[in-house]
């Protein structure tokens, strides 16, 4: 890493978009898409936008409540949108919204939201500093006070681990 590597970056230079056309053999028994397969493109979708930020390997610590709220059908595009929120020392929490797309109406409807924790890490997999946002928005700075209470929770919840 290099020693500009530290610079603060916007939010904005990080977001990862991934789409996915949801086939007949990714639905379970009632037809809709299984819960596993909309997790690994929000993992993924996640830890591209943990990359482009830190600028090195990133793993992830963890996912926060998932609810379905929508189901998703074959046929259906599925788009998972992930940005930064927070970041701490090594840590960053990025917010992945997903959204199921008619692509022959355009119609779209919100699925599912939700928060995941990824660690940069060197070479041996150990943690790593990671460079600070730089937030020049009003929703970005929400977005960024309302990460860091969630990893206050996070915290005393896991007995101060993440």
């Amino acid at each position: 890493m290099t020693e500009d590597a530290l610079e603060p970056r916007s939010p904005a230079e990080s977001i990862s978009e991934i789409t996915e056309w949801m086939m007949p053999g990714q639905v379970n028994n009632v037809g809709n898409v299984f819960g596993g397969v909309v997790l690994s493109m929000v993992d993924r979708a996640a830890a591209v936008a943990a990359m482009r930020h830190s600028g090195s390997h990133c793993v992830t610590v963890s996912i926060d409540q998932v609810d379905f709220m929508e189901p998703i059908y074959a046929g259906d595009l599925v788009i998972c949108r992930a940005v930064l929120n927070f970041v701490g020392r090594s840590s960053m929490e990025i917010g992945v919204s997903v959204e199921a797309e008619n692509p022959i109406t355009g119609d779209r409807r919100v699925t599912n939201d939700c928060y995941l924790t990824f660690v940069a890490i060197d070479e041996g997999g150990r943690p790593i500093p990671v460079r600070p946002l730089n937030l020049t928005t009003d929703d970005e700075r929400e977005r960024f006070a309302a990460g860091k209470r969630r990893r206050g929770l996070r915290r005393a919840m896991d007995g101060g681990r993440t």
